[in-house]
Order: C-alpha cells, then structure tokens, then sequence
C-alpha cells in the first residue's frame, strides 16, 4: 500500500510540475501584440539614420556583424538582427511596418529557408533577407539600407560638383 501512495504522490507532483512549467511558458511579454509579434521598436542604433525601419523588439541588433557607412553624399549600412521569431511573422510585420513608413515594396522572392523582401523610396533602397534559423534556432534578418544624400543637388555620389 505504501509503494501504491509513494507512487500516486510521484506522479502528482511530476503533473504539477508540467503545469508549471507550461504556465511559466505560456505568458506573453506585456510588450507583445495579440498575433505575438513585439510592438515595433525603431532598428537600434541605426536610428539616427534610418528611423524609419522598424524591427519587432524580439529581434536584437548583432553590433559585431553590422557596419553603417555615412560621408557627405551617401548613408548606408548593413545590420543583423537575430531573434526568437516566426519567418513569416516577421515576413508580414516588415510588409505592414514598411507600408506604414512609406516604403514602397518593389519586389520579393522566397526560396528555400529564405525569404527576400525589397523596398525603395526616393533616393532610397532597402533589401531585406530573412533567413529561418529551423525549430530550435534563430531566425535572422539582414537589412542592406542605401541613401543617396546627393540626389536632387548638383553633385556626384562622391559629393564632386557636376560640371
């Protein structure tokens, strides 16, 4: 009868247990949207220069893989990001947060794991490449963002004067 009650009481507290466990999982970050997503957050520290592309707060900024190029004529960079995200999740928030800020999108493919997103604006060009990371991974995006700060002035890319 003992080994009987040993065992009942074992059992119950592996299911309390599971239930605790599955509740600490569960809860969603008060930051978080019905559809999971992160209320958008402006990308990191590129927002002196682009502050109008927009990550889900999920996705953190890799400093040591991304690099900004600004001179008098033309800013630019390429940042990643990584993040405990659903491809296609972040697939459809970069559609609507893009649209939102006046992106137009000119052009996309999907292949594989990958998805490719592109968008433009005057003077301006944004690729986005998504890459799911699998079940148990990442899924990682990165931006490659042109601005040409000459255009509409009489001077090359290099910021020369045209003759």
């Amino acid at each position: 009868m003992a080994i009987a009650e040993f065992s009942k009481k074992l059992v119950m507290a592996a299911v309390a247990c599971a239930l605790l466990a599955t509740v600490g999982c569960s809860s969603k970050s008060a930051q978080t949207t019905d559809d999971g997503l992160a209320t958008p957050a402006t990308v990191g520290a590129m927002a002196a220069n682009f502050k109008d592309i927009e990550m889900p707060v999920e996705m953190k900024w890799d400093t040591a893989e991304s690099i900004t190029v600004n001179t008098s004529s033309f800013q630019g960079g390429i940042a990643k990001y990584a993040g405990r995200v659903e491809i296609n999740s972040l697939r459809d928030f970069l559609l609507s947060s893009m649209a939102n800020n006046k992106w137009k999108m000119v052009g996309d493919t999907q292949y594989a794991d990958k998805i490719i997103l592109a968008f433009t604006k005057p003077a301006r060009t944004c690729l986005i490449a998504l890459e799911d990371g699998g079940f148990f991974s990442s899924t990682y995006a990165t931006l490659y963002v042109t601005s040409d700060l000459a255009t509409g002035t009489r001077t090359n890319p290099f910021g020369e004067p045209i003759r």
